[in-house]
């Protein structure tokens, strides 16, 4: 047996227990298909079985490349699953965890990286940087469903959090290039000498040029999908679900040549293309075929992330870092998401599912494995590696274990607060 063999057999076993395991977990609680899959990678690896190594500090250019396409992937079906209509109020909760609750938090995990792990200055902000963007690939739980005609069918929480990592995903690329741009600039010191460029290209220009790119490519592809009037280019009427890559790959390849955020121009041309008919089944076969793809990459890179635990990985891992990666978790992301969504229309309860739920996931690893390939950082690679992949393996397992017995508990509060109200009424009526 060859370890070619060996690969093309757990490839196997790994794309039916992606199709099996979401239907056994889902009625299993508390427990999680990334969970799931994180544990079989670690439980595999730990067997004397001959396996390739797994390294994402040799291999830094197939995790940059294998993680993007997970992301990417992610992001389209997130922005094809949300029913509302972009606006101020009613993305209102969006707008706060993005202008609040993100740069607070950034800005107190690079003092935490700082303080606690005397990290030096273009270090620390790596860390904020890339473990800024909440994950839309390991959030299943906690976000939207599939689309719907109905733009009120999506309860607050889900839509905020589906939102706020579908957006945050992009906005967390000039943060990274903040974190480049400090450690070419000044090493190890401090020095503002790059903030001016920083600001002008990586900020303002490739973020707007994100924004439009998606909404250019969303708005054609929309036309083509449901409005042209040839009906072999129709695209809608043949209802094929791989169109949604070709979609994806499109605006983000566009984007990315002309200078602009990927990220933030999927995301939009998902949103620009559920625009165009919202009401129209094919948004369905969008985004079933979209999750699938989603699921099966997960899949992979999840038993791989275990992997790469089992060999080691987690080695260079100190108790600073492990407690750097639990103050994000557990302290700065809930208090900052509640300070964010003061003023909003959320309940008490509702602001702090929102708060809580903030998981770290392949997003961070692909912000990592980027910034790592365009400048050197002065800590070590495995370092930045452990603790990025301890803080991202504490949310599989704090967010998995907990996320749907608390979405449960949550939708039964609001099904009694419904049935009470409804039944209120006719209670103080009375007879007669």
């Amino acid at each position: 047996m060859t370890i070619g063999d060996a690969v093309f057999a757990w490839l196997g076993v790994g794309a039916l227990a992606a199709a099996v395991l979401p239907r056994v977990v889902a009625g299993r609680r508390p427990l999680s298909l990334p969970l799931v899959f994180l544990l079989c990678g670690i439980g595999v690896y730990l067997l004397p079985l001959p396996l390739p190594a797994v390294d994402p500090v040799d291999d830094r250019l197939l995790a940059e490349h294998a993680t993007e396409i997970c992301v990417i992937i992610s992001l389209m079906g997130a922005g094809l699953a949300l029913n509302r209509p972009v606006g101020l109020r009613r993305w209102g909760a969006t707008w706060r965890l993005l202008g609040v609750t993100m740069p607070l938090t950034v800005v107190s995990t690079a003092l935490v990286a700082w303080w606690l792990l005397d990290w030096p200055p273009a270090a620390a902000l790596l860390l904020a940087a890339v473990l800024a963007p909440t994950d839309p690939v390991l959030a299943s739980e906690v976000q939207v469903g599939e689309p719907t005609e109905d733009e009120h069918d999506e309860d607050e929480v889900r839509f905020a959090l589906t939102s706020e990592a579908g957006l945050n995903d992009g906005l967390a690329f000039p943060l990274t290039y903040a974190a480049v741009a400090l450690a070419a600039a000044a090493g190890a010191g401090w020095s503002a000498d790059w903030v001016g460029s920083w600001a002008l290209e990586d900020l303002a220009y490739k973020c707007v040029v994100g924004v439009l790119g998606g909404l250019l490519v969303g708005r054609l592809l929309g036309w083509l999908f449901f409005r042209t009037r040839s009906k072999v280019l129709r695209l809608s009427h043949h209802r094929e679900g791989f169109v949604a890559l070709g979609a994806t790959f499109l605006s983000y390849g566009v984007t990315e040549l002309a200078g602009g955020y990927g990220f933030l121009a999927v995301f939009t041309t998902a949103c620009a293309i559920r625009a165009a008919e919202r009401a129209h089944g094919y948004h369905n076969v969008l985004h079933d075929f979209v999750e699938q793809v989603e699921r099966l990459f997960t899949a992979v890179l999840l038993f791989l992330l275990g992997a790469f635990v089992a060999l080691g990985g987690l080695a260079p891992l100190t108790w600073r870092g492990v407690a750097a990666a639990l103050v994000v978790l557990l302290v700065l992301r809930p208090v900052w998401g509640w300070v964010g969504l003061l003023g909003s229309r959320m309940e008490h309860r509702e602001r702090w599912v929102v708060a809580g739920y903030g998981i770290r996931g392949i997003g961070s690893l692909y912000y990592l494995a980027y910034a790592l390939g365009e400048h050197d950082f002065p800590v070590p690679e495995q370092e930045l590696w452990a603790v990025v992949t301890f803080t991202v393996l504490a949310s599989v397992v704090l967010h998995g274990v907990t996320a749907g017995p608390v979405i449960d508990r949550l939708d039964r509060l609001r099904g009694a607060e419904g049935a009470g109200a409804r039944e209120e009424p006719g209670a103080r009526e009375g007879p007669g």
